[in-house]
């Protein structure tokens, strides 16, 4: 751990440069821009956005589900849920069908080709992740994602979705 006097030097000299550098909430939408193109970078030729990734992932792991559920074990809208899963479905990832128990209700599962583009995609995924934190050193990695989980789950209603957490 750096010293708190060492700390607080280097972000003076980083807030010198920007003062944007030092806003918890511009870093996190520039790094999520960064993380996004390097996504985008090292999944080329497989044709998915980092979003289309977790929902087929989440789909890939647990089942069927329906939209409401899966926008929940994602964190995200149930509107562009129900987007990015049209979107999958055309390309055959995904395949929706009525609920029996109630038929407004679509429940929705990975296809065999679409679990087998989650399989194929993890090394390249896992580079994606990796690039974006190769700048930290590795205590400083696991601290960096210790940080970020904590502060997710420590705001996880104000989101506009929950995430589920268990």
């Amino acid at each position: 751990m750096p010293d708190p006097f060492d700390v607080a030097e280097e972000l003076a000299h980083i807030e010198a440069r920007s003062p944007l550098l030092v806003r918890p909430g511009f870093l996190i939408r520039r790094l999520h821009q960064i993380h996004s193109a390097l996504f985008t970078k090292e999944t080329e030729g497989f044709n998915i956005t980092p979003v289309q990734y977790s929902v087929l992932t989440a789909l890939a792991e647990h089942g069927e589900m329906d939209q409401m559920t899966l926008a929940h074990e994602i964190g995200l809208e149930r509107t562009s849920v129900g987007e990015v899963l049209r979107r999958l479905e055309q390309r055959e990832l995904v395949e929706r069908r009525p609920s029996r128990e109630d038929g407004r209700v679509r429940l929705t599962r990975a296809t065999r080709q679409g679990r087998n583009h989650v399989r194929r995609m993890t090394e390249a995924v896992a580079r994606a992740h990796e690039r974006t934190i190769e700048a930290l050193d590795g205590p400083d990695r696991d601290l960096f994602v210790l940080y970020l989980a904590r502060l997710v789950e420590a705001n996880n209603e104000l989101g506009t979705v929950p995430f589920r957490l268990r």
